[in-house]
């Protein structure tokens, strides 16, 4: 847990009357920005129909239609869990047309969790959301240029949690950029991926932890190659946002989500 002393889980606590007013903020950023997250562009209804708001002040995204891929830092052990309700199907968590709220049933947590990378969890739903999937990054081919964020979470440092989806996006960090940051020089290489703008202004933030980070595809389709894990503040200069490696850890969701 030695990064939880100097860096930030981007998990917000939320309650359920909360939920109703809740929103993810996305990425990090630094240079001249566009569209930020952190004080950012409202998502358009249906344009991220994976997206899923998480009652715990996260966010996930849906792996299949009945279990969401979030972050391990969001949920519990491994077991039984039906403590949590998964909202989709819009992006302002105020309406009630098309939105869909199912609790959970089990949570799996990657085996090895402490704090430190394998930062990704599953949660089985009661019922299935019909709605259209995330694939995941099975290789690395996809863990560079520029990634799309969205959540609920806070739009700025320290903020309130968000009503309305918000989107950004934000480039590829290297590993040999991102450790030469201050707190940045225990990210894992192979498990965690960092992006972000080094002048800051766009970035995920506290309760968009467990939402994907994501591009297109050779086929023009969305792939998720992260999830938000961490970061040092939120959208500060020369502080990226963390991910986790998605593609690192593809082969073990699929088989774990196999067992649920």
């Amino acid at each position: 847990m030695k990064r939880l002393i100097t860096a930030l889980k981007r998990c917000a606590a939320v309650g359920a009357a909360a939920l109703a007013i809740a929103s993810l903020q996305p990425v990090s950023a630094a240079t001249a920005a566009p569209a930020p997250v952190v004080g950012g562009t409202r998502a358009a209804q249906g344009e991220f129909p994976f997206m899923v708001r998480l009652s715990m002040g996260c966010g996930g995204s849906l792996y299949t239609q009945q279990i969401v891929l979030t972050a391990a830092h969001c949920v519990g052990a491994t077991g039984n869990n039906t403590s949590y309700t998964a909202t989709a199907g819009v992006v302002d968590l105020q309406s009630t047309s098309g939105r869909v709220q199912v609790r959970s049933t089990k949570v799996y947590r990657a085996p090895g969790y402490n704090g430190d990378g394998k930062d990704w969890a599953l949660i089985k739903l009661a019922s299935p959301i019909n709605l259209p999937t995330l694939k995941i990054a099975t290789t690395t081919a996809y863990n560079s240029g520029t990634f799309t964020v969205a959540g609920w979470g806070a739009a700025t440092q320290g903020g309130a949690q968000q009503r309305y989806m918000l989107k950004a996006t934000v480039p590829f960090v290297s590993d040999a950029t991102c450790r030469s940051y201050s707190g940045y020089g225990g990210l894992i290489a192979g498990e965690e991926i960092c992006a972000g703008y080094a002048a800051g202004g766009v970035d995920t933030c506290q309760g968009d932890s467990g939402g994907p980070m994501f591009r297109r595809d050779n086929a023009n389709q969305w792939i998720q190659v992260g999830i938000v894990s961490w970061g040092i503040g939120c959208a500060q200069p020369n502080a990226p946002g963390v991910y986790t490696e998605v593609s690192t850890f593809a082969s073990q969701i699929a088989a774990a989500a196999a067992t649920l």
